[in-house]
């Protein structure tokens, strides 16, 4: 006979609504608590009509997650911790790719996936400016991932990229290297992703006192491994050769390795490189890339935890949240001492 809801009571030695509390993460449970009652959950194999709880509820048990690329190893992680957070929760995601493109976020930021059909939705804008989302009439629960600030009209989960792209070159700057390239500056994007770390790369500069020639920096269509390899085949063909660039994603840094190799020269010896994302690939190419990891779990948890605040009304009418998410410089074989 299936366990029900009484049983897990009985059987953590709490009520009904402390086991509802937890299932539904409707309200806070002590962590002690809550650890009891889902080893209770698990010894009975008790599982919750979901279906119907949410037909009491009102709501559907759905919640939208629109991000600009599926190819993208970065958001294909940042995707799954999301999921995995969501089922925790008893949440199913829909998952929509927005290719970047304004008309595509614009009729998400208004409806969700279908109108009427999540409790809550996740984006990840590239294209719709701060403005926009600032205007957003309609009332589904929203967390904006990424650098565009909804204005105080919804909660917004973000990564310093500032900070982290100072610190990615000031590495470079540490290990002495003195003509320290940028690959991935996208000044045909509004989502100011690019310039915010451009602007974290010219502050370690300045303050090393390095010159930041234009010539040592390059624009990119996107921020995929085609990009990085061309730009830095640029570089290293340029009079001046960089002994050191920062490339403002994984990807990108990847195909610069791979120009280096091609260029008969090496990384770290003549080209130290840092990367961005702390994408799988890097853990295991070679050398292993530096990079900046935000802490993915951490933009997962919290951008679920902000949904479910505003899905169940913990938070009412309390202003929208600004929760920057924590990061840290992972230094690898591109870019140990020569």
């Amino acid at each position: 006979m299936a366990a029900k809801l009484k049983d897990v009571a009985a059987r953590a030695d709490v009520s009904v609504r402390t086991v509802s509390n937890v299932v539904s993460n409707a309200a806070p449970v002590a962590p002690a608590t809550r650890e009891r009652v889902l080893k209770a959950i698990e010894e009975l194999r008790y599982r919750p009509n979901l279906a119907a709880r949410n037909l009491r509820q009102g709501r559907t048990g759905l919640i939208g997650l629109a991000i600009p690329e599926v190819r993208s190893p970065y958001f294909g992680e940042i995707a799954e911790l999301l999921i995995d957070a969501a089922q925790e929760r008893g949440w199913t995601v829909l998952i929509d790719r927005t290719g970047g493109l304004a008309a595509h976020e614009r009729r998400l930021l208004a409806d969700g996936p279908d109108a009427h059909s999540v409790d809550g939705m996740i984006l990840s804008p590239w294209a719709l400016t701060a403005d926009e989302l600032g205007r957003r009439s309609a009332t589904t629960p929203l967390v904006v991932l990424g650098e565009r600030d909804p204005k105080g009209t919804a909660d917004h989960v973000v990564v310093d990229n500032v900070t982290a792209a100072r610190e990615a070159t000031t590495h470079l700057v540490q290990l002495g290297r003195r003509r320290i390239g940028a690959i991935g500056l996208q000044p045909q994007l509004s989502n100011g992703t690019a310039e915010l770390r451009a602007r974290g790369y010219r502050a370690a500069l300045a303050a090393a006192g390095l010159a930041r020639p234009p010539e040592l920096t390059r624009t990119v269509s996107t921020l995929h491994r085609a990009e990085g390899h061309r730009a830095m085949r640029e570089l290293l063909a340029a009079p001046v050769r960089p002994d050191a660039v920062f490339c403002f994603s994984d990807e990108l840094a990847l195909g610069a390795l791979r120009a280096v190799h091609e260029h008969g020269l090496t990384v770290p010896g003549d080209v130290a490189l840092v990367g961005f994302d702390d994408i799988e690939d890097g853990r295991y190419s070679t050398p292993t890339l530096t990079t900046i990891a935000p802490d993915k779990a951490q933009i997962a948890e919290r951008t679920l935890q902000c949904l479910a605040d505003r899905i169940y009304g913990r938070l009412g009418h309390l202003p929208a949240r600004h929760v920057t998410a924590p990061h840290e410089l992972l230094i690898r074989d591109s870019s140990s001492s020569p």
